[in-house]
């Protein structure tokens, strides 16, 4: 029987306090890197951390009374804030005074209105431990349930005999998430990932959008025949150049950016004669076309110019529809109640920042706003927004645009035979001075900022510079606001990605007084968060990929194959400890593989040193020595992976390859790396369409801002190109490793 160790006597010293106070509340004291070195928390470290919790770490006093508070909040109610458990578990623990004796009332309110309730003797539970708080004996018991669980977010009212009622959030959930049944047991698919910012067509406003997309598919599903089309987050961004444009960095993380909107398809277009004239004069027209021709996306003029025309179909939309109650107002007034307060949030965080910036160009940040309009609940705001409600509603027009758009887009590609449909992803981040930290303050923690430990990418540590989620808050409000997040990004989708999985389990938090070097792991509450994910991909049938990269640890990998959730394997990292690339059989079967991400060369500019070049032309080498180490290590690995793809039949082995005679990406070498993916036993493999067309510029080089286009690029074809002359035989060989493999879709499409 486990007894808790707060209720154990005051503290002798300091740094028992410390490190009683460093286990209650998340903080790993220590960590092994990836080249098996071992780090421990300095004491500095974890009481920076704990003081960014709100917890007075100065002295002992303070941390026993965050001790013991936190401890008196878990054993004082018979049951928590919050409770997650498994739909099989068939128990419910309850907390109670020692002495408790008699009938525990249960009354569930299923999330479908329906009422239930029973009634347990507390004797018949099983003890399975006990605390000693505020001179009173507590014991945990664990209780039969008499009745069927159901999945879903619950309330359940507990009352103990001789004691008040307690409410909690009960939310069932699945023991793993939803995996299609085409691919159980021994099923493969293959899928293409393209930038959708990047596409290129004759017909854009300078960058993808929804319409594009639906070309793509066409392309992915008659010449390819892959199960899915994988999409960077699609998260709204502030479009600001070179600083705001990740799509890894939202300023929300809940709703879309509207650049990928196709304006000529929303049907108050073609209603409005204004906006058709607009769009169709020479001005407009010679605009669209430099933005088009550009090398490069450009965010903000692009931005600028479908704002522009959006405000004009807004306001043809509210005298033709929503002022007559229409149809189309009825359904989007449906939209935006069912959005409720999370979308209302953003479009008045979106109307502020819109207006400030008018009144003040030199004003980006909320932060610099006027003190009045920092706050989401302040009176300003409310003022403001009832104020310019236009303008709050011209912001949730376009969300609703959007998610038609891209609820249309995800339709099609089913429709054309591609039973996933679209990929998603899930970013980790969130700007720090954007509209997620405006509305939802509470929900992050100051004084810390998130990044990851040294390792081979990064030998000083990663500094990532935004704060980290409060867990506590999170879970006293239900999980409302991540349950949301999951269910938003993977909505119009059958697949979703989750960026740095890891951050369920862990997150390397950096107090602001220490460099990344010296940050720490704080745990998170995985068993909750995971089964939440479970249950949302199971009620909406999407598959979880969880980017597992970087430092991680046997026990996560473990309970994410557990739950189901895919693990994400890079052709560049899959070594054996003697640093050899492993051998198509030894990769994982419950996995997405793929040659490279983002973040890292393409297979062309891996095999020209692009990535290395791009460093140097950005100033990332202190001297040339590093350079030339760099370069000389790119041999070394090159030929690590012609050896590979010789020893296993996918290059020829005699004449011997060396990598100094094959200076760049031939068209055997790019044929057999495809083969090996496809060859693997990974349950998913996505190739990106930098890497089946030869590309050679990655996204994104980290640790660049101005000094590199980072998420800017453009692909090499426009749509329509794709399927005719070079791009067709790139096409032709990928649809060869797909159908050799078991990967093939051959699906007939069913193109409009």
């Amino acid at each position: 029987m486990h007894t808790n160790p707060g209720s154990l006597s005051p503290s002798e010293n300091y740094e028992q306090a410390l490190l009683r106070a460093a286990h209650l509340f998340g903080i790993e004291l220590d960590y092994w890197d990836i080249w098996g070195n071992h780090h421990v928390a300095p004491p500095e470290g974890i009481a920076a951390v704990l003081e960014s919790m709100g917890i007075a770490a100065g002295s002992i006093q303070g941390l026993d009374q965050a001790v013991e508070q936190r401890l008196w909040e878990q054993w004082s109610k018979p049951v928590p804030t919050t409770l997650v458990c498994s739909i099989n578990d068939g128990h419910i623990g309850v907390r109670v005074p020692e002495q408790s004796a008699g009938k525990v009332k249960l009354e569930v309110h299923w999330e479908d209105g329906e009422t239930q309730r029973a009634s347990l003797d507390l004797d018949d539970g099983e003890k399975t431990g006990r605390a000693r708080l505020r001179d009173r004996d507590f014991v945990a018991r664990r209780l039969k349930l008499p009745f069927n669980a159901r999945l879903g977010y619950h309330q359940l009212r507990i009352t103990v005999e001789g004691a008040k009622p307690a409410v909690a959030r009960w939310i069932v959930c699945p023991d793993r998430a939803y995996f299609p049944d085409h691919l159980a047991g021994n099923g493969r698919a293959g899928g293409i990932f393209v930038s959708l910012f990047g596409l290129r067509s004759g017909r854009n406003w300078g960058c993808g959008d929804f319409t594009d997309l639906c070309r793509f598919i066409d392309w992915a599903a008659k010449d390819l025949g892959v199960s899915f089309v994988g999409l960077n987050p699609l998260h709204a961004i502030p479009n600001r150049q070179p600083y705001n444009t990740s799509p890894y960095l939202p300023a929300c993380s809940f709703y879309k950016n509207s650049i990928y909107l196709d304006i000529e398809y929303i049907e108050d277009f073609r209603t409005s004669s204004l906006a058709q004239a607009i769009v169709a004069s020479a001005a407009v027209q010679e605009a669209i076309k430099r933005l088009r021709d550009s090398e490069y996306v450009e965010y903000e003029q692009i931005q600028k110019l479908k704002i522009r025309v959006l405000k004009v179909l807004f306001r043809a939309f509210l005298q033709q529809n929503y002022r007559k109650d229409s149809a189309r107002a009825k359904e989007f007034k449906r939209y935006v109640d069912a959005e409720g307060e999370l979308l209302h949030d953003f479009a008045v965080y979106c109307a502020l920042d819109e207006s400030i910036h008018r009144a003040h160009p030199d004003i980006f940040l909320w932060k610099d706003w006027p003190a009045g309009c920092r706050d989401p609940h302040s009176r300003a705001a409310r003022t403001f927004a009832r104020k310019h409600w236009r303008s709050v509603l011209f912001y949730k027009y376009i969300q609703w645009q959007l998610d038609l758009q891209l609820g249309a887009a995800h339709r099609y590609a089913q429709q054309a035979g591609l039973p996933v449909g679209l990929y998603h992803d899930l970013a980790l981040a969130t700007d720090r001075f954007g509209a997620d930290l405006w509305a939802h303050r509470r929900f992050y923690v100051a004084g810390c900022r998130v990044g990851a430990p040294p390792d081979d990418f990064s030998p000083n540590g990663q500094d990532w510079s935004f704060p980290p989620p409060a867990s506590a808050e999170h879970y006293r409000d239900g999980y409302r606001l991540f349950a949301e997040s999951i269910r938003k990004n993977a909505r119009h989708g059958g697949a979703l990605r989750i960026d740095h999985v890891m951050r369920f389990f862990h997150l390397f938090w950096i107090p602001d007084e220490l460099d990344a070097k010296r940050g720490i792991y704080v745990r998170d509450r995985h068993e909750d968060l995971i089964r939440i994910l479970a249950l949302e991909s199971v009620r909406n049938q999407f598959m979880i990929v969880g980017e597992d990269l970087g430092t991680v640890a046997d026990d996560i990998r473990q309970t994410l194959a557990r739950f189901g959730i895919l693990s994400y394997r890079l052709f560049y990292f899959e070594r054996r400890p003697d640093g050899s690339f492993k051998w198509p059989g030894e990769y994982s079967e419950q996995s997405l593989v793929s040659a490279s991400t983002h973040d890292l060369p393409t297979l062309a500019g891996f095999w020209v040193n692009r990535d290395i070049e791009a460093r140097r032309a950005a100033g990332m080498f202190s001297d040339d020595a590093g350079y030339h180490a760099q370069i000389a290590d790119r041999m070394r690995e090159k030929q690590k992976i012609l050896d590979v793809l010789a020893m296993t039949g996918f290059l020829p082995a005699h004449p011997p390859r060396w990598a100094a005679d094959v200076p760049e990406l031939t068209g055997d070498l790019h044929y057999a790396i495809v083969g090996f993916l496809a060859s693997t036993p990974s349950a998913l493999m996505l190739l990106s369409e930098e890497d089946l067309m030869k590309q050679m510029d990655q996204q994104n080089l980290p640790g660049t801002t101005e000094q590199y286009p980072n998420w800017r690029h453009k692909t090499r074809f426009t749509v329509e190109e794709l399927s005719g002359g070079e791009a067709a035989g790139y096409s032709l060989m990928y649809r060869d490793w797909l159908l050799r493999t078991g990967r093939g879709n051959d699906a007939p499409a069913h193109i409009k």
